[in-house]
């Protein structure tokens, strides 16, 4: 499993949308999300960090709160319908994967961590990261980051 690590994220200042939800409902919202995110992207006035597309996500047994963000500065005004939060500093097992494989990509960071004994911080958020590129490409990089205990 070459291509799991571990990182350390700096804290993230993000705007964005979310959906919340039963599970039933999440695959199609979450695709819904990020196109209502991506077609209001004009409305950061350049005030992005970056073209990478912030998804954390936390979930229980019934149901999941999903978000679409961007990375900026702290915004006195942000985007209407938006909300401004901060993710803390953590550290995360992470792989690098792409759009059309999460769900093998998630599989292979979980039996990683297993192997390392790495254990999930609970009460943190997971992180998906898109690298969406301008020309609308079928299959796009993204990373998937999972909280570690200390």
């Amino acid at each position: 499993m070459e291509n799991c690590y571990i990182v350390t994220k700096p804290a993230l200042n993000l705007i964005g949308l979310n959906y919340s939800g039963p599970y039933s409902q999440f695959p199609d919202e979450t695709i819904r999300l990020q196109s209502e995110f991506l077609a209001r992207r004009h409305e950061f006035n350049g005030e992005i960090k970056s073209t990478v597309v912030y998804s954390p996500y936390f979930g229980n047994e019934a149901f999941a709160s999903y978000w679409a963000c961007y990375e900026t500065d702290h915004m006195e005004e942000i985007p209407e319908g938006m909300v401004q939060f901060t993710i803390p500093e953590h550290r995360y097992a992470m792989v690098a994967s792409s759009n059309k494989r999460i769900g093998e990509a998630y599989e292979q960071l979980n039996a990683w961590m297993l192997e390392q004994g790495l254990k999930r911080h609970e009460n943190a958020v997971c992180l998906e990261l898109f690298y969406v590129d301008e020309h609308h490409l079928e299959e796009e990089p993204v990373e998937l980051l999972i909280p570690l205990r200390d």
